[in-house]
């Protein structure tokens, strides 16, 4: 891909908050391309394009690369943050995954343990058992994952029990409709008790409002992100408050 050898992409990074402390806890890598012609592009412009390609293994090594260095540069300056990356199924399950993982984090030494890699439950029901090794493996090299869009897929609890997650990560679509429609607030809920059942970190994305935040503390949910809170922003911009 010419953009990737001409280095047009870049990652912004949006915070997730500790929303009782007020504090920054983290923040999500989120890809941008550099379109010479058409500007700033979100990755819904480009990533579906090269579903299915090679591109999105190099370009997903590309994204933990550039991310160990960005953790780097975070710890120098004094900031311990977690540093989550969207790593795709296809990607997560390619030969030479956890080799590649291994060799990038021997390349930024003392950083693997902020590193924590966001894999979409749906993508991995092709082959959990497949997925759990592999998992497994990326833990013992000390990095965490987290299942993104929690509850969208109609496993969930398969997923929970088998996958070794750290994290779960309640889908915006129902926090963010949660305060007016029932059903979608019976999910959160019930994803918030499957995460102190299994003993899991949960965040909520998606929070827009300080009604979504206040609601979401008062249930038990402290770790939230969402437009509400921050918008993805380059790395310089990130505050250690909100």
């Amino acid at each position: 891909c010419q953009a990737l050898e001409n280095e047009e992409f870049l990652l912004y990074y949006q915070p997730k908050v500790d929303m009782r402390a007020g504090t920054v806890i983290g923040a999500e890598a989120l890809i941008r391309w550099q379109h010479p012609e058409r500007g700033l592009l979100a990755p819904i412009e480009f990533l579906p394009l090269i579903e299915g390609d090679d591109l999105v293994r190099r370009l997903g090594n590309w994204v933990i690369e550039r991310a160990l260095s960005q953790l780097e540069t975070w710890q120098a300056d004094g900031l311990n943050l977690q540093l989550s990356v969207n790593i795709a199924g296809q990607h997560l399950q390619s030969p030479g995954f956890v080799q590649a993982l291994k060799e990038a984090l021997q390349r930024h030494p003392g950083v693997a343990q902020q590193l924590e890699l966001e894999v979409l439950e749906t993508s991995l029901l092709d082959d959990l058992v497949h997925a759990r090794e592999i998992m497994n493996a990326c833990r013992e090299l000390g990095v965490r994952f987290a299942l993104d869009d929690f509850g969208t897929g109609y496993s969930s609890l398969t997923y929970l029990r088998r996958l070794p997650a750290d994290v779960l990560k309640v889908d915006q679509s129902f926090v963010r409709d949660m305060l007016d429609d029932p059903e979608d607030l019976a999910i959160v809920q019930g994803v918030l008790s499957l995460a102190k059942a299994f003993r899991r970190e949960v965040v909520a994305e998606g929070v827009e409002t300080a009604a979504h935040g206040e609601f979401l503390i008062l249930s038990g949910c402290e770790h939230a992100q969402g437009y509400g809170i921050a918008r993805p922003m380059p790395a310089d911009e990130l505050p250690g408050r909100v």
